[in-house]
């Protein structure tokens, strides 16, 4: 039997990366040929459902692909903790949580397909195919967590899906009675509502901990999220509902294709290329790398929406160029480089920015276009003192070469050509976000894979698995978002805290300091994607009241999350760079200060210069 056990985790796992590469491959080719039939005035039958639908397959088959590498999103404050044992205890305390949380969503997608689900067809194949797979992702995730716990027997992980499965009584009665309860279970069932009213608040606050702490962000959100529907009154399976409504809405499709994309770039010699391209263009500057290297990194940044992926992949190679060829300090270009992957993310095709539209209920394009400027003055600003440092110390410079410079861009000619393609095929409208994220894969693996042959066929399901984790978190946190969002909506908090703020506070620009204190504790506390979904609805309707532009509020929230990755304790970029550039933690909070000053500082200018957000949407 334990033969057994073993021998079927391993095919587990091939199943899960296949149908994952299987449902990243149809996106792209769905999409792409979407696009190009329109062109002779055709169209693919049932593309946008398929589309949906297989989106959802892969949020959820990427998530269970997460649970198993333990990649799923976190704050992990546990990596302050020097204390083994202490450690211990409590990576079995938030891995608890997590298998509990788990079995809960699992049991409730069983009643939710039940009730809600009526069989039909997504194209030719049958819709429960797809649905299904939410009540086998949330299971696997369960066992995969248990699995997980630091613990030598399996008491433990079993008490975990049994309270979890007592905690999920509610629906579990459902599915086998259906409506017609009895009255004896109905009263248990109204005794646990009762019972979860009482203790909301204590249960909200203990997940908050535990998400500081290391828990799955994706967890902690769900549970909140079940907490304050049911001691409503609510049923779990609203929960269910929403993460069924995310993972099929069809804006997020483009996510896991840009994703994919920055990691088909990154994960090929495209960075070498735009380095010696640069180089040849700017090196007779002072300061000529420094422009290079935000540059870069804000490409790179803005296809993959993770500024960690940046860090890691582009970190070497740049930190190399600054510090060998350039004679940069070490201090100064560790700070640049862990300040300078964030700033893509203000840049389109950037995936905060999709998410932003998403939840204000704006035109995505409008806040695109909204962000150019901020995020040109960020670049700006970093640029300037990269040449202000370059002024100050001896930096060796090249001369300008017409030939060298002109060899180097047609060498790198593919990259350099592929936003602008993709800014203008988007921005005049020939075709939609998704199909310019279909496209931008197809293009990126024909420069990378058959033009430069940077990456043979034999890696190509690599960088596919590689990102996966990024999308697997990044799609569960919008799932579980989006839930938490409408339960807190539902409470009608946000109409309370909007009339509770304009009695206490009229300045508008008090407002907006409070909103960028409070940004800057959420963005080092919270990753971006599950900030902007649970926070930013919240915030919303105190935008309206103090008269501030939908699209200025999303910059200001982007931007200072942005911020946020490099504010100590817990700025997610500060622990990536001391991994990657293998100096303590505390050393280069020090060499990222005067960088996060310059971010400070454009923060305010776009904060209380709302024109800089405003004017190029304004001309649309």
């Amino acid at each position: 039997m334990e033969q057994r056990h073993i021998s079927l985790l391993p095919l587990l796992g091939k199943i899960e990366k296949s149908v994952c590469f299987v449902a990243l491959i149809s996106l792209v080719l769905i999409a792409a040929s979407e696009a190009a039939a329109r062109l002779f005035s055709a169209s693919i039958p049932a593309s946008t459902e398929l589309l949906k639908h297989i989106l959802l397959v892969l949020g959820l088959f990427s998530g269970m692909f997460s649970a198993k590498s333990g990649k799923h999103l976190s704050i992990a404050l546990i990596n302050y903790i020097k204390d083994e044992q202490s450690r211990r205890v409590i990576t079995l305390i938030t891995g608890f949580i997590a298998v509990f949380i788990c079995t809960i969503i699992a049991w409730s997608s069983v009643s939710f397909i039940k009730i809600a689900i009526k069989p039909g067809f997504v194209g030719f194949i049958p819709n429960l195919v797809f649905v299904l797979t939410m009540p086998l992702a949330y299971c696997v995730m369960a066992l995969r967590f248990a699995i997980q716990l630091p613990v030598k027997n399996r008491i433990v992980p079993l008490v975990a899906i049994v309270l979890g499965s007592i905690a999920a009584f509610p629906v579990i009665a459902k599915i086998i009675w259906g409506f017609n309860t009895p009255d004896s279970i109905f009263d248990l069932i109204n005794l646990f509502y009762n019972v979860l009213f009482q203790v909301k608040l204590p249960l909200i606050i203990l997940l908050i901990g535990l998400a500081i702490m290391g828990a799955p962000i994706f967890t902690v959100i769900a549970g909140i999220a079940l907490i304050i529907i049911q001691s409503a009154g609510g049923e779990a399976e609203t929960v269910n509902n929403s993460v069924f409504s995310a993972l099929t809405d069809s804006n997020i499709i483009a996510i896991p294709l840009f994703t994919l994309t920055g990691f088909l770039l990154s994960e090929s010699r495209a960075a070498e290329r735009l380095v010696h391209s640069f180089r040849s263009l700017f090196g007779w500057l002072p300061g000529g790398m420094i422009i290079a290297t935000v540059i870069i990194c804000a490409f790179f940044t803005s296809f993959t929406g993770a500024s960690g992926v940046t860090i890691l992949a582009l970190g070497g190679i740049l930190f190399a160029v600054l510090t060998e060829k350039a004679s940069y300090p070490e201090r100064f270009t560790i700070g640049l480089l862990t300040s300078s992957g964030c700033i893509g993310i203000l840049f389109p095709p950037s995936l905060p920015i999709i998410l932003v539209g998403s939840a204000i209920r704006t035109n995505i394009l409008l806040v695109f276009i909204g962000a150019i400027i901020p995020g040109i003055i960020l670049v700006a600003a970093m640029i300037v003192m990269g040449i202000t440092t370059s002024l100050k110390v001896t930096i060796p410079v090249e001369h300008f070469r017409l030939g060298k410079a002109f060899s180097s861009l047609k060498g790198s000619a593919l990259e350099l050509f592929l936003p602008v393609f993709l800014i203008v095929g988007f921005f005049s409208g020939i075709v939609s976000l998704v199909e310019v994220g279909a496209i931008s894969v197809i293009y990126v693996f024909v420069a990378e894979v058959l033009i430069y042959k940077d990456i043979k066929f034999s890696e190509i399901p690599g960088v596919f698995y590689k990102a996966l984790p990024i999308i697997g978190g990044v799609l569960s946190i919008i799932a579980m978002a989006k839930a938490l969002s409408y339960a807190i909506v539902d409470s009608q908090a946000p109409e309370n805290f909007a009339r509770w703020m304009q009695g206490a506070i009229e300045s508008k620009y008090i407002f907006l300091l409070l909103l960028n204190l409070a940004l800057l504790i959420v963005g080092c506390l919270m990753d971006i994607f599950s900030a902007i979904l649970v926070i930013l609805p919240l915030i919303a309707p105190l935008g309206e009241i103090y008269g501030i532009d939908p699209v200025h509020l999303g910059i200001i929230f982007i931007i200072n999350l942005e911020v946020g990755f490099l504010t100590p304790p817990v700025g997610l970029n500060l622990f990536l760079a001391s991994y990657r550039f293998n100096k303590p933690f505390l050393e280069v909070c020090r060499y990222v200060l005067p960088f996060l000053i310059i971010h400070l500082a454009v923060v305010l200018l776009v904060t209380y210069i709302p024109v800089l957000s405003t004017y190029l949407p304004g001309l649309f």
